[in-house]
């Protein structure tokens, strides 16, 4: 059937609308202008809310100060619930990759919030002489508070997201650090044997790692709670009430219960955006510490012949398409990819905040873009990691056991008991005639069996001591 259509216009002209969509002419055009990711930003649903909550607030302020009629108030309002229920997503079109500074973005909200309204009061879509996407929608406004504000607002629910993912992954390294505590193994430096630790050990340290980046995002969301909403277009509040930015700031609060406070100095809170660099680049770190102890996970699983072959990662696929029987480390292979990705988004939200001139940042389509990226792959890297391996993860206790009576390392444990001079030669003789160090130790009789036994227990060895025994 032929599509039917309503004419726009704009300072540019007149454009076809599709009859049915809720967007408008600019959205049109930005659609048309921006074919740059092959995205839409309804691919970030959280984005969407936040500026339907955004506009809900400046809307609840608008008319306590008076400046909306109430008929027309009422159908915004509505029109955002609607947004903030999830209906409708699918009229926000507009590429996230954009020029001016977010003006595509926040023009697809006031356009598909006014027709929603519009339809709600009985009217045409388009009949914009009733409720403007500008007059009305975007009232006391401008993208340049408005998008920051959405941003901030849905990057402050990404990361309790991520939060949630990371207390997950926690849980999974603290129960195998339980699981594993009994377990003696040889720790190691630059990958060479050092002294004995348990493979517990090795596991809570991956635990405290995710608590440690679990308080810096704390402090982060803190970060992100400071807001320039009121600034409208360099911080000035040019076209609204002086009552309207301390009002739409408890509003918004009121929508969101969430604690957002206005910046003391919206002319710098508008054009600074080292707050989105600070957070990627707590995201960075947490990406770099994650990636690292996947390396560790597939360093200690590797073999199983040849390798290292202290755990068993969960086999999830056949791992070759010629070698038979091979089984690779794929989620941890598949953590350290997401991470690669963060930092690269790092690296482009730091050049697009040092690329933002005078008054305004432009850059900021792309800094949330990468933002969004990152904490949606690491929310889904971290559950990942959590399930389909870590949780199925499994020791070879023999094997940790063989590595630290034949390793050279133990000579290091023993050193307190035997002294330096003694402990270089069991080191240098065990090394060139490959011998164990236990058997030369006794050979020597520097330590009888029963003392050497006594200091190889588990418990005896991975913890401090004044001398050679408890």
């Amino acid at each position: 059937m032929p599509c039917e259509y309503r004419e726009e216009h704009d300072l540019i002209g007149k454009k076809e609308i599709p009859f049915d969509a809720y967007y408008g002419i600019q959205t049109s055009r930005a659609k048309e202008n921006f074919d740059i990711s092959g995205n839409a930003i309804s691919k970030y649903p959280k984005l969407i809310i936040s500026l339907a909550q955004v506009k809900k607030a400046c809307a609840m302020a608008n008319f306590e100060l008076g400046l909306l009629d109430e008929k027309i108030y009422d159908a915004i309002f509505a029109a955002c619930d609607e947004l903030i229920n999830r209906k409708y997503h699918d009229q926000f079109i507009v590429d996230p990759f954009q020029g001016g500074a977010g003006t595509s973005t926040n023009m697809n909200v006031n356009e598909v919030i006014a027709n929603i309204a519009l339809e709600f009061m009985g009217h045409k879509k388009g009949d914009y002489h009733i409720i403007n996407p500008n007059n009305h929608v975007n009232l006391s406004q401008s993208t340049n508070d408005v998008y920051p504000t959405a941003v901030r607002l849905a990057l402050y629910d990404y990361i309790a997201k991520l939060e949630d993912k990371m207390k997950i992954l926690q849980y999974s390294f603290a129960l195998k650090a339980k699981e594993f505590n009994h377990i003696i193994k040889m720790g190691r430096t630059q990958l060479q044997d050092a002294v004995p630790m348990t493979l517990g050990q090795e596991f809570n340290a991956f635990a405290i790692m995710m608590g440690e980046d679990l308080a810096l995002l704390t402090m982060t969301k803190n970060l992100l709670a400071q807001m320039n909403l009121g600034a409208t277009a360099i911080g000035t509040g040019i076209n609204s009430s002086p009552k309207y930015s301390p009002l739409v700031k408890d509003k918004l609060c009121e929508v969101t219960n969430k604690p957002f406070e206005t910046s003391c100095d919206l002319v710098e809170a508008t054009q600074d955006t080292s707050t989105f660099v600070h957070v990627s680049g707590v995201l960075k770190a947490i990406a770099t510490k994650v990636s690292k102890i996947c390396n560790d996970l597939r360093l200690l699983s590797s073999g199983p012949r040849t390798g290292v072959n202290e755990i068993n990662l969960p086999a999830m696929q056949a791992g070759s398409s010629i070698m038979p029987g091979k089984v690779n480390p794929v989620i941890p292979e598949v953590v350290n990819q997401v991470a690669f990705q963060v930092i690269g988004n790092d690296v482009t939200i730091s050049m697009a905040s040092e690329g933002g001139q005078l008054q305004l940042n432009v850059f900021e389509p792309v800094i949330a873009y990468n933002l969004f990226q990152s904490i949606s792959m690491m929310c889904n890297a971290f559950e990942t990691l959590a399930y389909k391996c870590v949780d199925g993860i499994t020791a070879n206790e023999e094997v940790c056991k063989d590595k630290v009576l034949n390793s050279i390392g133990l000579v290091t444990a023993l050193n307190p008991l035997i002294g330096y001079q003694n402990s270089t030669q069991v080191a240098k003789e065990a090394l060139m005639h490959n011998r164990s160090v236990y058997d030369i130790v006794l050979e020597k009789e520097l330590l009888t069996k029963m003392q050497l036994d006594e200091f190889l227990k588990p418990e005896n060895m991975v913890k401090p001591r004044l001398n050679g025994f408890s």
